[in-house]
C-alpha cells in the first residue's frame, strides 16, 4: 500500500520544510509547501501552471509577485502598485485567522518575513486556463468564520478559500480548530466519486499542529498530539491510525477520512486542501452510512462556550 502518511520532515525539499506535489506517487491534484523563515529569509514560488494560497501561520510576511495580469487585477486597495502585500498573520494557528493572498496561475512570487508560512496550492489543467482568476487579498476582517457540529463535536472552520469565499480555479481551501477532547472531520466521510449533486472527486491534504490547549498551565515535558483516521472505500485502499503533532501531513486520495480527535489537554488545527479532476469546484461528501446518524444528534446540544478562537488583545 502506498503511504499516505508522513511525520514533520519528512517531505522536506529545496529548502522548504515540507512539500506535497504530482512528484509524489499517486497525487495529482492539490499540492502544499510549508517553509520556517527567519527575519530575512525568503520562500521563492516560481510561475507555472498552478495556481497558489498563501496563508501565515505564525507571524507576518510579505508577498512579492508578479502576475501575468498585472498588479491592477489585484481585488483589494490594500495591494500596491508594485506588485507587494504586506499580509497580517497570527501569534498561531489557534488565534484567529490571517490575512490571506490568492495568486493565479503563472504567477510568481517571493514570500518574506520571520515565522512559518503555508503555501496551498493546486495544478490548474490546461483546459481550465482560459478561466483566469485575479489576485486576490482577503484580510483577516473579512474571513468567513464558521462554528460547526455541537457539543463534543465542536469546531471553528475558517473558510478562505471556499468556493463561496474566493474565487479559484480547482482548489477549496479551509483551516479547522478542534479544541481539547473534542472531534472533528466526524461522521468519517468521503469524496471519491462523481456522483452530480451529491459527491464530489477531491484529493485531500491535512496539514496538522497541536498545542497546549488555551487557558492550561502545562510542564515543560508535555507533548501536544492528536489523532487521525482513514480507511478503505470501494475507489481504494487506504489505513491511517495515526498520532498526529506539528507538521505532519496526511494525504486522502480517497476513501473515508475521520476522525481527527483533540486529546485532552492538547487543541488541534488542521489546514486542508482539496482539489480534484471533475469539472466543478464544489466539497460534496457522502457519510459513511454507519455513523452518518450521529449529525442529527447534535440538534439540541450546546455549543462549545471555549469558541470562537480569536486573537487575544494587544498582539
Amino acid at each position: 500500500m502506498t503511504q499516505w502518511f508522513f511525520r514533520n520532515g519528512d517531505l522536506a525539499r529545496d529548502g522548504w520544510q515540507s512539500v506535497v506535489d504530482a512528484s509524489l506517487e499517486g497525487w495529482q491534484h492539490t499540492g502544499l509547501r510549508i517553509a520556517e523563515l527567519a527575519e530575512g529569509d525568503s520562500a521563492p514560488l516560481e510561475a507555472g501552471d498552478v495556481e497558489r494560497l498563501v496563508i501565515p501561520l505564525a507571524g507576518s510576511f510579505r508577498v512579492e509577485y508578479a502576475s501575468a495580469e498585472g498588479p491592477d487585477a489585484v481585488a483589494s486597495d490594500a495591494a500596491t502598485a508594485s506588485g507587494g502585500i504586506d499580509l497580517a498573520g497570527r501569534r498561531s494557528v489557534f488565534d484567529g485567522p490571517p490575512d490571506v493572498l490568492y495568486l493565479p496561475a503563472g504567477t510568481s512570487a517571493t514570500v518574506t518575513g520571520a515565522g512559518r508560512v503555508a503555501v496551498a496550492e493546486a495544478p490548474v489543467p490546461e483546459e481550465s486556463a482560459g478561466e483566469q482568476h485575479p489576485v486576490t487579498y482577503i484580510s483577516k476582517a473579512d474571513v468567513p468564520v464558521e462554528l460547526r457540529g455541537a457539543g463534543r463535536s465542536s469546531r471553528q472552520v475558517h473558510n478562505y478559500g471556499t468556493p463561496a469565499a474566493l474565487s479559484a480555479s480547482k482548489f477549496i481551501v479551509c483551516e479547522v480548530i478542534t479544541p481539547a477532547e473534542n472531534w472533528s472531520s466526524f461522521p468519517a466521510h468521503k469524496h471519491d466519486e462523481n456522483v452530480p449533486g451529491t459527491e464530489s472527486r477531491l484529493e485531500e491534504i491535512y496539514y496538522f499542529e497541536t498545542a497546549v490547549s488555551r487557558g492550561l498551565d502545562a510542564p515543560a515535558e508535555a507533548d501536544p498530539f492528536g489523532l487521525f483516521a482513514t480507511y478503505s472505500s470501494s475507489a481504494g485502499d487506504i489505513d491511517i491510525n495515526a498520532i498526529v503533532r506539528t507538521g505532519d501531513i496526511a494525504l486522502v486520495p480517497y476513501g473515508y477520512h475521520g476522525p481527527a480527535a483533540a486529546a485532552p489537554g492538547y487543541d488541534m488545527y488542521y489546514l486542508n486542501v482539496m482539489a480534484g479532476p471533475d469539472t466543478e469546484r464544489v466539497w460534496n461528501i457522502t457519510d459513511d452510512p454507519a455513523h452518518g446518524w450521529v449529525r442529527s444528534s447534535w440538534e439540541g446540544q450546546e455549543f462549545d462556550s471555549r469558541l470562537p478562537y480569536t486573537q487575544a488583545e494587544g498582539q
